[in-house]
């Protein structure tokens, strides 16, 4: 009977003691009595009443929960007829998109997170697949194929958060991510190649944005040297016309000076200069001598071209 009690006891103890909860770093607990909120425990041992008369839930705030959105390959192929995730654009052609949300749960709001934590996502989903649809059809089908994964992320990750904020689910919205935006597979070689002609125009305005460039940079520096000779060859010019002009200044006032002298001093000087230039002429073979033109008749100075050859 005595063992009985004893075992009595430890049954009792054991069943007060699930009472007693130890909440662990990056998690938060939430409380539920008969449905009511009665407590919200931080990280540290908590002792609450016994097992089944409290709800107690764990919520790991500092994980990171991700909702798929859109084309599920494989599973949409599976229904043709209406392929989830496959979006009309705005200039009406079909584009398969899948996107990814990732969010956490607010700290401070853990309580509304947990109240309505079974439709968290399907309300994460349905916002983000709305806006998806909304972006496509205000974007051409090429806009969405190349700036798709770069811009589409950062307008879903905004607009999801301020839409969903009426809904006080007590999440944040850290990121979306494009899983996969592909043509319908109908079409896909079609895209491929329209992708790869407008690589290849790219890549020929940038050549011929290089080459211009290139070009460019050779006329700038041809004019550059061009205009650092034509300033040299100006600047010499100058020197060697202002050391003539003062040299015949010199000149001249020197001749002036021996005039009052020898009035025959400019004959003299002008006959100089002219055997300085007659000299310069008979060395560019333009003046020779006249004594071969001499004949019985006096001189001959008449040329007569070659004769041509008789045949």
């Amino acid at each position: 009977m005595r063992f009985l009690k004893y075992l009595l006891g430890l049954l009792l103890i054991a069943y007060l003691l699930t009472g007693a909860t130890q909440v662990r770093p990056g998690e938060r607990v939430v409380v539920r009595r008969f449905g009511q909120v009665v407590a919200e425990w931080e990280p540290g041992l908590h002792v609450g009443l016994p097992w089944g008369m409290d709800r107690v839930d764990r919520v790991a705030v500092d994980q990171v929960r991700r909702v798929p959105v859109g084309y599920q390959p494989g599973l949409s192929d599976a229904d043709p007829a209406i392929p989830a995730g496959q979006l009309l654009t705005g200039d009406h052609n079909l584009v398969n998109v899948q996107v990814v949300v990732d969010y956490a749960v607010r700290p401070t709001q853990v309580v509304d997170y947990v109240v309505q934590q079974e439709r968290v996502d399907g309300l994460v989903a349905h916002v983000a697949e709305t806006l998806l649809a909304q972006w496509v059809a205000g974007h051409t089908v090429d806009d969405v194929l190349i700036s798709g994964k770069t811009e589409l992320p950062r307008f879903l990750a905004e607009q999801t958060q301020e839409r969903l904020e009426p809904y006080h689910l007590g999440i944040e919205v850290q990121a979306a991510s494009v899983a996969y935006l592909l043509p319908p597979d109908e079409v896909k070689d079609a895209f491929e190649a329209v992708t790869r002609a407008q690589t290849g125009i790219v890549t020929s305005e940038n050549t011929a944005r290089k080459d211009a460039n290139q070009i460019r940079q050779r006329a700038e520096k041809e004019k550059f040297q061009i205009e650092q000779q034509t300033a040299h060859y100006v600047r010499d010019r100058t020197e060697l016309a202002r050391a003539e002009a003062d040299s015949f200044v010199k000149r001249v006032g020197q001749s002036l000076q021996l005039r009052r002298k020898d009035p025959d001093v400019l004959a003299t000087i002008w006959w100089d200069e002219m055997g300085k230039l007659l000299r310069r002429m008979k060395e560019n073979g333009r003046i020779d001598l006249l004594d071969n033109h001499l004949g019985p008749d006096g001189l001959d100075i008449t040329i007569m071209g070659p004769q041509a050859k008789k045949k």
